[in-house]
Formats: C-alpha cells, structure tokens, sequence
C-alpha cells in the first residue's frame, strides 16, 4: 500500500522552544522581518524596519508557536506595485506563522483519523524531532 513518512517537531520543554525562536543571535527575527523586505523589494513598499520587530510565543498546551511582526509606532506603509496604502497603529501585529509541535500520541490520532497506519517512529537521540511512517489502511 501506498506510505508516507512525515517529519514533526515534538513538545519538549517550553524553554527550549522559546529559546529556539528567540535566539540570542536574532536569526529568527531576521528570517520573519525578511517578510517585510520582500514586500519592499518586490511590492515596491516602504516598511521602515527600524519601526517594527519580531515577537514569539509558545503556548505548550496547543503546542503552536506563533510568531508576529508588532508596530512599534503608528505609521502607514505604500505599496506602490498595487497603488495601496495601508495603516498600521502603535502595537498592531502582523501575525506571520503557526509553527505547531506534537507528541507522538497527537499525532498516532492524527494517522487514524486521516486512514493510516503507523508503522514505525524514528527519533533523535534527545527525541526532539519524529519521522514517522504511515501505510494506508
């Protein structure tokens, strides 16, 4: 039958989640405010950086990360590629990803919820990361 293997990032302690999308080194950050140099780039907009930054959280009972771009000020950005302007007020996000984590148990439900079988899990040592196998049923 046909198979499929499946990658997902399990619950683990909250700490080092949250540290894993606040990284000292701010690589996170500049991987989610790169969104809005895109824009400018191929939008023609004129988000000024300077005026916005990256903000994350773990919720560890739905295991989603969710990570925004928050205003730092009242401002509006133009999109000159679309001939738009857009608003944005002091604090307001821009909600930019769900990164979601499981536990091996979410996501056997998930395989039979969906009609599979789970065939094998794979770990790494620390079990921070689960391929699993799926056959359908």
């Amino acid at each position: 039958g046909d198979m499929l293997l499946l990658g997902a990032d399990l619950k683990k302690d909250p700490k080092i989640i949250t540290a894993a999308y606040n990284d000292p080194h701010g690589i996170t950050a500049s991987f989610n405010l790169n969104l809005l140099s895109r824009m400018n780039r191929e939008l023609g907009a004129d988000f000024d950086l300077q005026h916005f930054m990256h903000h994350t959280f773990y919720e560890p009972v739905s295991g989603e990360v969710l990570s925004y771009i928050v205003s730092l000020q009242k401002q509006s950005v133009n999109f000159e590629a679309l001939n738009w302007k857009t608003n944005f007020d002091a604090f307001e996000i821009i909600h930019t990803e769900i990164s979601k984590k499981y536990s091996i148990p979410e996501l056997e439900s998930l395989a039979k919820e969906q009609g599979y079988i789970v065939k094998e899990h794979f770990t790494d040592d620390k079990k921070y990361f689960l391929d699993t196998l799926w056959e359908v049923k």
